[in-house]
């Protein structure tokens, strides 16, 4: 996975509330075994309709409502997200089975309180550029709280595998010692 610094871009606003992860990548789309290829079906079903928010938006930072990425634990829902071009993500709460898998590949859930989210969405529909900097942690200029060693394996873009390697040598190590 790719480190993770800061992103400065226009948002996409998302305003709404409890968007489930079949929402986000219907069920029809989960085929694939690879990561990629999933951004084309990214809401597709919502897609249709003309007045649908990323119909007209283009970032790489998605502003959303509270509970996003509920529903199942549908790892292809960040992976969608990602292939679309989104790096980062705000929003007042998120599933927590979304949250641990957007941080497994490096796509960035900042949650902010809903007044805070409410000002980045007024600021992103006027056109502001925002930033989200994972270093200093901050979205839009308001401060945001990620535990310590998350912020390392993204700041580092060490996921699982990579975590694991590091200790490669004791690894064989050890294996070689036991039958």
């Amino acid at each position: 996975m790719k480190a993770f610094r800061s992103v400065t871009s226009t948002a996409v606003v998302l305003d709404r509330a409890d968007v489930d992860t079949d929402q986000i990548i219907p069920k029809q789309f989960l085929k694939r075994i690879e990561r990629s290829g999933f951004g084309e079906f990214l809401f597709f079903d919502w897609r249709k309709a003309p007045d649908f928010e990323l119909n007209h938006q283009r970032g790489k930072i998605l502003i959303a409502g509270r509970n996003f990425g509920c529903g199942s634990s549908r790892e292809h829902a960040p992976w969608a997200l990602e292939d679309y071009g989104f790096e980062a993500i705000v929003a007042p709460s998120y599933g927590d089975i979304f949250r641990q898998n957007s941080l497994k590949i490096g796509l960035l859930p900042v949650e902010l309180p809903p007044e805070q989210v409410r000002d980045l969405m007024d600021r992103a529909r006027a056109g502001e550029e925002l930033t989200v900097d994972l270093e200093v942690r901050t979205a839009g200029g308001h401060p945001f709280e990620l535990d310590d060693f998350s912020r390392k394996c993204l700041l580092e873009g060490m996921d699982e595998i990579a975590l694991t390697l590091r200790d490669e040598a004791a690894i064989a190590a050890y294996e070689s010692a036991h039958a």
